[in-house]
């Protein structure tokens, strides 16, 4: 056979057109389904952070002054809730941040005191910038001063398959609760009054 006689059979041809087919689409298929798989769990840590960061500010915002006051066997219990929430999904990436805000006007606010876990806690007295602008018009306090509890939590997810090309993601949430039973909470009998 001449080369143009086996090049027009070639072109005539259809046996394993569907295997090429199905060669030339794989690797989309592929890609879809596990990038499919990582949104999915990434969507699910995102929904266990969100769920972390209602349980520090709740569970936090229980606790009073005096004999109830936050000690240290508390605070890593309320921290330790977190790495429970986030089960099955490791606690080694995450990053927790409970607060107290003191406000002093609608404007001003000042750290009362602070606690991190894999972080950096704020610094006791250190101006508050963080409030929100919709403070200023819907006064989250009766009188001033007054305190908040600000809870915030960041996970960084690195996907299982999509992590070359996205890297880490870092999914973060936070909340502002006041405290339910008294003015302030105290943690290590900081503040000393509310």
């Amino acid at each position: 056979m001449t080369g143009s006689k086996l090049l027009r059979r070639f072109a005539r041809g259809i046996d394993g057109v569907a295997a090429i087919e199905f060669a030339i689409i794989a690797p989309f298929l592929l890609l879809t389904m596990l990038s499919t798989y990582d949104i999915g769990r990434a969507f699910a840590v995102h929904i266990k952070v969100r769920s972390a960061t209602a349980a520090l500010a709740t569970i936090t915002n229980q606790y009073t002054t005096g004999t109830n006051n936050i000690g240290t066997t508390d605070m890593a219990s309320i921290v330790g809730a977190t790495a429970a929430i986030l089960s099955p999904f490791p606690s080694s990436s995450v990053t927790s941040k409970i607060t107290q805000i003191k406000m002093t006007s609608t404007a001003n606010a000042v750290v009362s005191w602070s606690y991190a876990t894999q972080g950096a806690a704020y610094t006791a007295g250190a101006a508050w910038s963080n409030l929100p602008s919709q403070f200023k018009t819907t006064k989250p306090c009766n009188s001033f001063p007054c305190y908040l509890i600000y809870a915030e939590v960041s996970y960084t997810y690195t996907p299982l398959f999509g992590g070359a090309i996205t890297g880490p993601i870092n999914l973060t949430d936070n909340l502002y609760a006041t405290p339910r039973s008294s003015a302030c909470v105290q943690y290590l009998t900081t503040p000393s009054s509310c």
